[in-house]
């Protein structure tokens, strides 16, 4: 019998949730590699989605940070040691606008309604986004990486807390890309979607990113210590042994622990959200 002959014997021999499974991996897998495959043919996808991060980069490196002050009793530190990590976290939180748009046009232009004629599994197109995703981000991440290592940043910490360092800015992405999915099938059309920037920005800027909540306003600054990108960024920058200034308030120093439990608790609420919004969908 060839090898083809048997895997479909064995597929014939599931039943109930274990083929349910199967098929569920097979379809998510599916549109996994028809994301990558787009990622491929367009790789100018990914130089429009790390303009923003680079320039970002430029600008606050080398024209605003001599003027940046972010020194706490100890003294002044290197802007660009205490920025890079904040620039991955806030690289990472943007993804969900390239979700949202990506999921948006898909909903357009049919490709959403002509997946959900299909005898496939519900829940396919949704994990699908995530999983390509994520390994969008992973590149992105790297290729920011790379820039900042050009540029004069440096990892103080051992290679085991930097991969977590990286794991945790990937696990804030996961998270968001829940939220990306979401909004991309709540939206009317792709226009709106360019629209979700007035969202993003404030929620990647009003951060730790590139200044310690406690040199801002009271008020603005707490809304900034609350923040989950904050708490990736801070946990990163303690992994990669970077400086980390703040204030002494309990969620400034767990942030260890924020960076696991904002994330986890963004998937737990958007995640069903968004499989639910796409079973929903009017056909």
């Amino acid at each position: 019998m060839t090898t083809t002959g048997t895997a479909t014997t064995e597929l014939l021999r599931m039943t109930g949730p274990e083929r349910r499974l199967h098929w569920a991996l097979a379809d998510c897998w599916t549109i996994v590699r028809r994301d990558l495959t787009h990622l491929v043919r367009q790789p100018s996808i990914i130089a429009w989605q790390l303009g923003f991060p680079i320039v970002s980069v430029l600008l606050f490196v080398y024209v605003f940070g001599s003027a940046m002050e972010v020194g706490d009793t100890a003294g002044e530190v290197d802007f660009k040691q205490y920025a890079m990590p904040g620039m991955f976290a806030m690289t990472m939180a943007f993804g969900f606008m390239n979700t949202a748009m990506a999921v948006a046009i898909d909903k357009e232009r049919g490709v959403t309604d002509r997946f959900r004629s299909l005898p496939m599994s519900s829940s396919a197109v949704v994990t699908g986004r995530g999983v390509s995703d994520v390994l969008h981000a992973g590149l992105d991440l790297a290729i920011l990486a790379a820039i900042a290592l050009v540029v004069g940043w440096r990892s103080d910490g051992s290679p085991l807390a930097a991969l977590y360092a990286f794991a945790l800015l990937l696990l804030l992405r996961f998270a968001l890309i829940w939220v990306g999915v979401w909004l991309g099938l709540t939206v009317k059309n792709q226009e709106s979607a360019g629209n979700l920037f007035a969202v993003a920005f404030p929620f990647g800027m009003i951060s730790s990113v590139f200044t310690p909540p406690d040199k801002m306003p009271d008020w603005l600054g707490a809304i900034a210590m609350w923040n989950p990108v904050s708490a990736t960024a801070n946990a990163a920058r303690d992994l990669f042994g970077n400086p980390v200034p703040h204030g002494g308030s309990w969620i400034e120093t767990h942030s260890a622990l924020m960076a696991v439990v904002w994330p986890l608790l963004i998937t737990a609420v958007f995640l069903p959200l968004a499989v639910r919004k796409y079973q929903n969908l009017s056909r």
